[in-house]
């Protein structure tokens, strides 16, 4: 049996792009799978002071860093790297504003997979969200009406020449849902976003004196703080404890400058920590910290992978009650406090419910802990591998081999008994 030679599109760290996360775990299941023979991540130029862990982390894995944000020659940059890894599928791990907030280079990137396919080359994407799920007022993109459903219009061409690729994969249902009903698309699948690594599972901390609240992410677009900080100084004065506030990550690229207002802002505030970019091996520490980890979206653009990583670790969630991510919620088993994500008093009683009712909290950590070993990436990785096989005619393989058809059969049946 001929072995793969995957190509991955995509963000990778220490590039900050987003998805970069994703994509570092994605491609760490992936190099351990006897089924790659070669693993090319065709991602983003970074500052001369950086670089990528070239063959650190695998003999099997390269890196071709060669496109950038915002870039009017991406296009042709990306289809010089996939020709030149001699990939047999090309995995694109993506959303509409991957390649730029510019619209002629995000254009010109989300037409790739149409033209990879007219050269013959298998293609799959995986689209993080799709056009019509996103608020673009919400998401920092344009306020105007008029700009809206041009925006709306142009994501609707474009879906099509995403749609143009071997498959489609998204992690919603309702994402499949929709392309199957607006576009008629027959190569859309749903693949959970699954849980990137899962411990030992840890122990719900029980300090009575004291409570770290956390929230991890990009912000300044449909991620903002304020709502939180004020929640927190109210929350200050109703209880007999020391409330911590951890702010992990950075400004949404679209926002440049947000955390450093918001923190001028509430200067004068105690106990905020604001942490900058959380590298991957202090991201295990900077959840395990907390007590409760807070989501303060007030729209989503698709499934999130903070979630998937405060299940990991066992840790309890306070959630916007709001379509895309409660949805994810319900399918895979997450569970979390609902506040009105427009309401500052909801959102600071949902915290109050659970740093002051200790058995409220641990069976909130306790539940999502259960949904994410339900989701392990290994296992997504194993059924994307599984795709990929059947898209190059290579899936008939001897009793015994990773994908044999018992080794196919309990795949599926672990995720569909996942997401009933």
């Amino acid at each position: 049996m001929k072995k793969l030679k995957l190509a991955i599109v995509s963000p990778y760290p220490p590039g900050k792009g987003t998805l970069n996360e994703y994509a570092y775990h994605l491609v760490d299941k992936f190099v351990n799978k006897e089924d790659i023979a070669k693993l090319t991540v065709i991602a983003e130029k970074l500052d001369a002071d950086l670089s990528y862990p070239q063959g650190e982390k695998s003999s099997k894995l390269e890196f071709d860093p060669c496109w950038s944000f915002n870039s009017y020659t991406n296009l042709f940059s990306i289809l010089k790297s996939v020709r030149k890894s001699g990939a047999d599928i090309v995995l694109f791990n993506i959303h509409f504003l991957s390649f730029g907030d510019k619209k002629i280079p995000a254009a010109l990137g989300l037409l790739l997979p149409f033209i990879l396919k007219l050269m013959g080359v298998k293609t799959v994407v995986l689209l993080h969200n799709i056009i019509e799920s996103v608020d673009l007022d919400a998401a920092g993109i344009t306020k105007s009406k008029l700009l809206t459903r041009i925006f709306k219009f142009t994501g609707t061409v474009l879906t099509r020449f995403i749609l143009s690729a071997d498959l489609v994969a998204v992690t919603l249902s309702q994402y499949v849902d929709i392309l199957r009903e607006k576009y008629k698309a027959d190569n859309v699948a749903l693949i959970p976003h699954g849980t990137f690594d899962i411990p030992l599972k840890p122990e719900v901390r029980t300090k009575a004196s004291e409570k770290t609240i956390m929230t991890f992410g990009k912000f300044g677009t449909y991620k903002k703080v304020e709502h939180l900080i004020d929640s927190v100084i109210g929350l200050r004065k109703r209880v007999d404890q020391k409330i911590k506030l951890v702010i992990a990550g950075t400004d949404n690229p679209n926002v440049k400058g947000y955390l450093d207002s918001v923190q001028n802002k509430y200067h004068d505030v105690k106990d905020i920590i604001f942490t900058g970019y959380v590298e991957e091996e202090d991201v295990p520490d900077t959840f395990l910290d907390s007590d409760v980890v807070v989501f303060p979206y007030t729209s989503t653009t698709g499934s999130s992978g903070v979630l998937h990583q405060a299940g990991s670790f066992g840790r309890a969630c306070v959630i916007p009650n709001i379509g895309d991510l409660k949805e994810l919620i319900e399918e895979e088993g997450y569970t979390g406090e609902y506040f009105d994500p427009f309401d500052q008093t909801s959102l600071e009683n949902a915290i109050y419910n659970l740093i002051t009712d200790d058995k409220r909290r641990f069976l909130n950590a306790e539940q999502n802990y259960n949904a994410a070993c339900g989701l392990p990436l290994d296992d997504i990785a194993d059924w994307y591998l599984l795709h990929f096989s059947a898209l190059t005619g290579n899936d008939q393989r001897k009793p015994g081999r990773q994908f044999n058809n018992k080794r196919k059969i309990e795949i599926e049946k672990r995720l569909t008994a996942s997401l009933v």
